[in-house]
């Protein structure tokens, strides 16, 4: 019933929207278009909402929903406020005070980011599970019945997502803090306001909409995971939506489910824009000198670095440590010429080709919508781009069920016309790219527009009057002056194809599985070592651009200043 409903969308589409689209102008009608391609497959999951089957979310009630929503609402909550906690707290220290290390944590602590939550899950579980080393050392050390915290609860999944989510907070909060002038401080003093008085009366109300931002995107990374939850046993919307799909095979009630999880996240959106938008917290820097940090000496200076080194050691640096270990031992053990090498060339082949289709696709999207938007800078055209970035804030689940249902539709409506038969474009590569398209297009369209607005608009005006179309320019003059953010935008949406789970898994053609598809299958079998090499691949490529971040974030102001 839900194809056939999309397949009369898809005929509504085609007899009235498009004809009018191209009877007006063209760039409008671009613009449109892209919008649309990303919107569709959203709209028909949330299109479920308006007619929900009752038996379905009968038995959903009296199984497992109750349980799902409330670990999903623990969950979300939790992973919000642990990463505002933790992001606010580490960003502060290495903005506001000199201590030993200082200026290699202040990038360093960014690092975790390149290491997904559900290869941090897998390596935190094969450390402490039961037969674990940890466990098994206290087991020999203290007898067998050694009480030590089962693994496999909320708790763990909570740890792990704050862990690797954590860096989306500390990034822009130690933007915001940079940005404060040492007026303000001035300002505290006369009023007698003591350092850490300032920190909260007047250092968070100016950061506030930089840290409900970061929140925002930790939590709505925390909405969307499934993989490191079902690791730790722990289930969630996300991942009821993969178990009722793959595991009990009812298509519908994963569709209504997914359905709900969509207008979780628009609820969510909603909630961020409606409190970062009453922060009315203003400040004027213009060239006023930032404010001098305050050195720590003797213990006290000692401690942070040893905590931030606690830190940065548990979410990065000792589980790449084992990962090491885990990929030498399984390559020493098969050898050059074992399965693991044979295994490891496919997946990456095919992980690679996937990646770069995906990324060009997406990038040649982002740079038809951004100059679309250049040329058509009005109200609607703000309100089109904003739509049509609206996927990456959505979970994987929700945009491989809704890719996939649009693409049936499609191949359905196609095959009503006799252009084909059978699914065409459903388990295809193009219906994958497209849904890495829909779920990326924000990534790449972010590091496009941001290279548009550094070109003048001189330039344009100059090659206009002398008879070149908007086209002409785009190729001629702004593809060659914004190459660098371009080849940005192709490595941040190729590594984050790479490190893509939930839509590689609903929507991958037969026999193509990725690295991320290796070592989650590996990791949930058990196999550490074997998993180990697909995860350590992918950490090294996610380490791409983190480094990238770093870069851009800008050097340490007081890196050059004697401690």
């Amino acid at each position: 019933m839900t194809v056939q409903n999309a397949t009369q969308l898809f005929r509504g589409i085609r007899n009235t929207s498009f004809g009018a689209m191209w009877r007006g102008s063209g760039r409008h009608a671009l613009l449109l278009l892209l919008t649309l391609l990303v919107v569709l497959p959203l709209s028909i999951v949330l299109l479920e909402l308006l007619t929900p089957t009752r038996q379905i979310w009968a038995h959903l009630w009296e199984t497992i929903l109750p349980v799902m929503l409330r670990n999903t609402l623990l969950l979300v909550v939790g992973v919000g406020g642990g990463t505002l906690l933790m992001g606010t707290g580490l960003a502060w220290l290495v903005t506001a005070y000199r201590f030993p290390g200082r200026s290699l944590f202040d990038w360093a602590l960014l690092l975790p980011l390149a290491l997904p939550s559900y290869i941090l899950a897998f390596v935190y579980v094969a450390t402490f599970d039961f037969v674990g080393p940890v466990h098994s050392t206290l087991r020999v050390w203290f007898g067998p019945d050694v009480w030590f915290p089962r693994i496999d609860t909320g708790w763990s999944a909570l740890v792990v997502l704050i862990a690797t989510l954590y860096p989306y907070v500390y990034l822009l909060a130690r933007t915001a803090f940079r940005a404060q002038s040492a007026y303000t401080f001035d300002a505290a003093r006369t009023m007698g306001l003591n350092r850490t008085a300032t920190f909260f009366r007047l250092v968070l109300p100016l950061a506030r909409p930089a840290l409900i931002t970061g929140m925002s995107l930790a939590m709505m990374e925390a909405l969307g995971d499934f993989a490191t939850v079902r690791l730790f046993n722990y289930p969630t919307l996300s991942e009821g939506v993969f178990r009722i799909w793959e595991g009990m095979m009812n298509r519908s009630a994963a569709l209504e489910l997914a359905a709900l999880l969509c207008l979780v996240t628009l609820l969510l959106i909603l909630c961020e824009r409606i409190l970062r938008g009453a922060a009315r917290y203003t400040q004027t820097t213009g060239q006023a000198p930032r404010p001098t940090p305050v050195i720590l000496r003797g213990r006290v200076a000692w401690s942070v670095t040893l905590g931030l080194s606690m830190v940065l050691s548990v979410t990065f640096v000792l589980p790449i440590g084992q990962l090491a270990i885990w990929t030498w031992q399984e390559v020493a053990k098969q050898g050059p010429g074992g399965t693991l090498n044979v295994a490891f060339q496919r997946y990456m082949a095919t992980t690679l080709t996937i990646a770069m289709l995906a990324a060009l696709a997406a990038l040649i999207w982002a740079l038809l919508l951004a100059h679309s938007a250049r040329l058509n800078n009005g109200r609607w055209t703000r309100f089109g781009v904003r739509i049509a970035t609206l996927g990456y804030a959505m979970p994987g689940a929700v945009i491989g069920v809704g890719v996939l249902l649009t693409l049936t539709a499609l191949d359905r409506t196609l095959s009503a016309w006799s252009i084909g038969a059978g699914l065409l474009l459903a388990g295809s590569l193009v219906g994958l790219t497209y849904a890495y398209v829909v779920r990326f297009l924000a990534v790449s369209y972010g590091s496009v527009e941001a290279s548009l607005e550094t070109v003048t608009p001189t330039l344009e005006h100059a090659a206009r009057s002398l008879g070149d179309g908007p086209l002409r320019v785009l190729y001629r003059i702004h593809i060659p002056l914004i190459s660098r953010g371009l080849f940005t935008a192709l490595i941040l949406v190729f590594v984050d194809v790479m490190k893509e789970l939930p839509i590689t898994l609903l929507l991958r053609p037969f026999g193509m599985d990725t690295l991320a598809i290796w070592a989650y299958l590996l990791a949930a079998e058990g196999f550490w070592e074997a998993a180990a090499v697909p995860s350590l691949s992918i950490v090294v490529a996610g380490l791409v651009p983190v480094l990238l971040l770093v870069r851009l974030s800008g050097e340490d102001p007081y890196s050059n200043q004697s401690s």
